[in-house]
């Protein structure tokens, strides 16, 4: 019987209260390393020893490189990460293409359980974002009265950020609590409502924690997918919300699937999906100038940041691009294999949505339909508008929808 092979990389979590916050495990594995790594503040928590020390250079990129690299198998590697480094910490970067077999994981309380703790908020009702190399605008997506909110800050400045953008964003009224060096012996809490806040600068290792509160007459949006007209920057050519919610519930986004928005106009089909959950991604194809202007204007606005634009004309542009999960045509359809290269490029069990309203467009769905298989829709709808003191029915042009799965 063969001994069970030791993982070569150790990454142990350590909190503000430094060594003896740690567990026997973690105290071993730190004085049995060959090589140790870890932010300076981490390293100065823990005694010198026999082993080499690398602080993180920044951008911190190459040393990770190194580690998975040049050490991957040679000694014992042990890496220092804030609290539980598996919670937006290097743990995640450093074990995403590692096998189980290779690593160990040794934990400690997160700075967002701590924070949970302070508050008397139940973590499983929290929402926990990191502003750290991240943009602020990721927020726009959690904007809801009555939303428990923990950030991450990058340093001493983002409160003042933060309460700034969230008072810029009808947001003002929310009670902003920061937490400093939370869980060691110079812990400090401050507290202000977001547009009273004053303090310039707190200490560089911080994060805020907030129930979102909107100021009077501010609209929120929700995640459902359907967000009004007014939501997006636009010259026109998007898809009307109803038309909206039935294309994206044909498109079913799933975490972590990837979209293609072929013909992507104000952005507003990709952009739902992105919402739909934290994990999913889209790339959104379009060929003018001014739309994508709007596109990028409109994922800053409604908090998915991530989604990429590319400026071009489809096919043309779908070179060296990762494969989608889904595919929906909004624009194009009769353009000259614009169908063909989507189907071929789309992942077996993968969705394609395609909306026409023309007669033209509408005529080629019916021949895909006829070749492929799917569902054909025709989408009606009115709505009620005023003319004098009376209602009338105002049509919107009927949508032609085919949805169909690849085999």
């Amino acid at each position: 019987m063969t001994e069970d092979k030791q993982p070569w990389l150790t990454i142990v979590g350590i909190g503000e209260d430094g060594w003896d916050g740690l567990n026997a495990e973690a105290k071993q594995a730190i004085a049995s390393a060959d090589i140790l790594f870890g932010g300076a503040r981490h390293l100065a928590h823990v005694p010198e020893g026999a082993a080499a020390r690398v602080a993180w250079p920044s951008p911190m990129a190459s040393a990770v490189q190194e580690i998975l690299t040049t050490h991957r198998g040679q000694g014992s590697v042990v890496v220092l990460a804030s609290g539980d480094p598996m919670l937006y910490g290097v743990g995640v970067t450093l074990t995403r293409d590692l096998s189980p077999s290779e690593f160990r994981v040794i934990p400690q309380v997160s700075a967002f359980s701590l924070a949970c703790a302070r508050m008397g908020w139940p973590a499983a009702e929290t929402t926990l974002v990191s502003l750290v190399s991240r943009p602020m605008e990721q927020l726009h997506r959690h904007l809801s009265p009555g939303q428990r909110l923990v950030v991450y800050s990058e340093d001493g400045a983002t409160p003042k950020r933060v309460a700034q953008w969230l008072t810029s964003e009808g947001y003002g009224s929310s009670f902003l609590n920061v937490f400093e060096s939370l869980g060691g012996a110079a812990e400090n809490h401050r507290e202000s409502l977001a547009k009273e806040w004053s303090t310039e600068r707190c200490d560089d290792l911080n994060l805020i924690a907030f129930i979102c509160v909107a100021d009077a007459g501010v609209t929120s949006f929700s995640p459902v997918s359907g967000l009004p007209e007014e939501a997006f920057a636009t010259d026109g050519q998007l898809t009307k919300r109803e038309v909206r919610a039935a294309t994206l519930a044909r498109l079913a986004p799933l975490p972590g699937q990837r979209l293609w928005d072929v013909g992507a106009g104000s952005g507003t089909i990709g952009i739902e999906w992105m919402r739909a959950h934290p994990s999913c991604s889209c790339i959104a194809f379009e060929a003018r100038q001014d739309r994508v202007r709007n596109i990028q204007t409109n994922v800053q606005r409604l908090g998915v940041p991530a989604l990429k634009v590319v400026m071009g004309t489809a096919p043309d542009s779908f070179e060296g691009l990762a494969a989608p999960d889904a595919i929906f045509i909004g624009g194009g359809l009769t353009a000259e294999r614009l169908f063909e290269e989507c189907w071929e490029r789309l992942v077996s069990g993968g969705r394609l949505v395609a909306n026409a309203v023309t007669i033209e467009s509408e005529a080629r769905l019916a021949a895909l339909h006829k070749t492929h298989g799917g569902e054909l829709i025709r989408i009606l709808v009115a709505r009620a508008e005023p003319i004098g003191g009376t209602l009338v029915w105002r049509h919107l042009m009927p949508i032609t929808q085919w949805a169909v799965v690849k085999p």
